[in-house]
């Protein structure tokens, strides 16, 4: 009984312990982390300064070689008049450097911030970056697409899981979408429905 009770302890701390490296993201009622990084013309973008004027809708995406990514980005181009009429700022975060931004917005025409999360601070302090397993990488550097080099990563590579938060004036997450499924999107009309 004493074997069989401590192999019961042993699986419960690994699942606990695997649990634990699998990003979770922010929770509704979260206070979001401030952030500051420059867009894709150069500004300077902080999110505590915005939110004096606005709701944000943050959202994390994996880089221009993601055809659900881009998809994502170009219809919330296409509703951006509608999200601003909320009175919410629309601002999308990649680990992609800037030079590869500019590819996303040539796929997406998206005239929104696009900021470039050099060290991944961003996507760790919103909990949604993960590393990428050594196979995976290698099955994207087959259909060359480097991410090591597109993210500036050197030993591991990151991405983020593609999250959208909206976060209110005060500070805080109104609105949490998280799908470690990269297929799955929310609509355009559910974001825009949390909008208040």
């Amino acid at each position: 009984m004493p074997k069989f009770f401590f192999a019961v302890i042993l699986l419960l701390s690994q699942q606990f312990l695997s649990a634990q490296e699998k990003p979770e993201g922010l929770f509704i009622n979260s206070k979001a982390p401030d952030f500051k990084a420059n867009d894709q013309y150069g500004n300077e973008i902080r999110l505590k300064e915005i939110l004096k004027d606005s709701l944000v809708v943050l959202v994390f995406y994996r880089g221009q070689w993601c055809p659900f990514c881009n998809r994502q980005l170009k219809r919330l181009e296409d509703s951006l008049s509608f999200i601003k009429s909320k009175g919410a700022r629309l601002i999308a975060v990649t680990p992609e450097q800037p030079e590869y931004i500019s590819k996303t917005i040539e796929k997406t025409k998206a005239s929104y911030p696009l900021l470039y999360d050099k060290d991944m601070k961003i996507m760790k302090a919103y909990a949604v970056s993960f590393e990428v397993d050594e196979r995976t990488v290698s099955r994207y550097k087959n259909a060359d697409i480097d991410l090591a080099t597109a993210n500036g990563q050197k030993d591991k590579v990151y991405l983020p899981i593609p999250a959208v938060y909206i976060i209110s004036k005060e500070g805080s997450v109104l609105y949490r979408y998280f799908d470690a499924d990269y297929k799955k999107r929310p609509s355009v009309k559910e974001i825009i429905d949390y909008l208040k």
